[in-house]
């Protein structure tokens, strides 16, 4: 973890769930500061305050943005930019399970990914005059495994694997480390509704099925 001591980071989907799990750790092992990106509507604000009680002022921001909005995308990444002179580290986490609500998932899920991952490599990259840095974008076990009963998530998954693998190639140009994280089904709200937002063809049964086989994880 020595790498991440005096870094600073932006983290999409970072008021709660494992957005808000990253942006602890960060902080536990020496980041200098940490910004997050997520909806007005989302305690963003709360999950700051609190981690600079817990870490110290001017440890944590939030930034009021939806990810799916190119142009609230661009003036957040700028103005955290500013606010934290430079950026180290980008974790593209934010993230929906809604299958009902296909073209929204698309645009959260795989668009603002992209559109985040970009806006790091012009901000980090060394091809534009940046000292490097690393995008963690975040996919899922299911973007490596079929999952019928969520066919629009599953592909939104298996999406960010191969745009972040092509990603990967550019690096002697770049300087712009691109990983990867394929987390297992955890207990935040990404799943909480999935029966009410599966395709109608999908058989309650199934879900139920599927869900048992997952691998978790805490």
């Amino acid at each position: 973890m020595n790498n991440i001591k005096n870094k600073t980071a932006l983290i999409t989907g970072g008021a709660s769930g494992l957005g808000f799990d990253y942006a602890q750790k960060l902080l536990q092992n020496g980041a200098k500061a940490v910004a997050i990106l997520d909806l007005a509507s989302s305690p963003g604000q709360t999950t700051a305050a609190n981690l600079e009680k817990e870490f110290g002022k001017g440890k944590a921001i939030f930034c009021p943005c939806d990810v799916s909005n190119v142009q609230q995308l661009t003036e957040a990444f700028k103005k955290v930019w500013n606010a934290l002179n430079g950026l180290d580290i980008v974790i593209n986490n934010a993230g929906i399970c809604n299958d009902t609500k296909w073209q929204q998932t698309v645009n959260i899920n795989v668009t603002g990914l992209i559109q985040g991952s970009l806006l790091a490599m012009e901000l980090m990259g060394k091809h534009k005059g940046g000292k490097g840095g690393t995008i963690v974008n975040i996919s899922s076990i299911v973007g490596f495994q079929l999952f019928p009963i969520i066919p629009v998530y599953c592909s939104s998954k298996w999406d960010v694997m191969a745009f972040s693998r092509c990603l990967q190639t550019h690096y002697d140009n770049t300087g712009v480390r691109v990983l990867v994280m394929c987390p297992g089904v955890t207990t935040t709200n990404l799943l909480t509704e999935l029966e009410n937002t599966v395709f109608n063809f999908v058989k309650p049964e199934d879900v139920q099925q599927t869900l048992r086989s997952l691998p978790t994880q805490p």
